[in-house]
């Protein structure tokens, strides 16, 4: 399925209350990326931009695993899923990047945007002041304000590698 038959990239509206305009910015990036991915294959997706060893395919995993883990682990608690969940991170701290490369193009898309619609799900609704179930080293919580602008800002910084990647790729530049 093209990504963008899943979800129009819309630009968020300019007075919309705080929740609806953090949801619909990230949205706006989401799309971005899956945009950036479109219509490649394999070698589209595995093709760094050396000295990079960073692929649109590898940031379409990193940020399955971004969103996975910011709302489903850290936020509402819940144990670490598949494919992540067997994953040795001190052996491999940069498995989804160096992997993605032997994953199947649409399976790629399809893990991330699967995990867009579960971080959707799980934050409709929710208040912004609600703290998450996990902590950080220091056993202090988050609140979803701050998780939401986390995931927009991850997903902008890696919306600009995704730009000079799809560039290399075949010259398709732009929004």
């Amino acid at each position: 399925m093209d990504c963008m038959d899943c979800m129009d990239r819309i630009d968020p509206h300019l007075a919309g209350d705080e929740a609806t305009t953090l949801a619909q910015f990230l949205d706006y990036h989401r799309v971005t990326l899956l945009g950036k991915a479109e219509g490649l294959g394999a070698a589209g997706l595995s093709r760094p931009l050396p000295p990079s060893a960073l692929t649109l395919g590898g940031l379409l995993k990193h940020l399955a695993l971004v969103e996975d883990h910011w709302i489903q682990v850290r936020f509402l608690g819940r144990p670490e899923q598949e494919p992540w969940a067997s994953v040795s991170w001190d052996d491999d701290p940069d498995w989804e990047f160096r992997t993605a490369a032997q994953d199947d193009p649409e399976s790629l898309r399809e893990l991330y945007q699967a995990a867009c619609e579960r971080s959707r799900a799980a934050v409709a609704g929710v208040d912004l002041g609600v703290l998450s179930v996990g902590a950080n080293r220091d056993g202090e919580h988050w609140n979803l304000r701050w998780i939401l602008i986390h995931l927009i800002e991850e997903t902008a910084r890696h919306n600009g590698h995704a730009d000079l990647l799809r560039e290399a790729v075949d010259g398709t530049v732009g929004e």
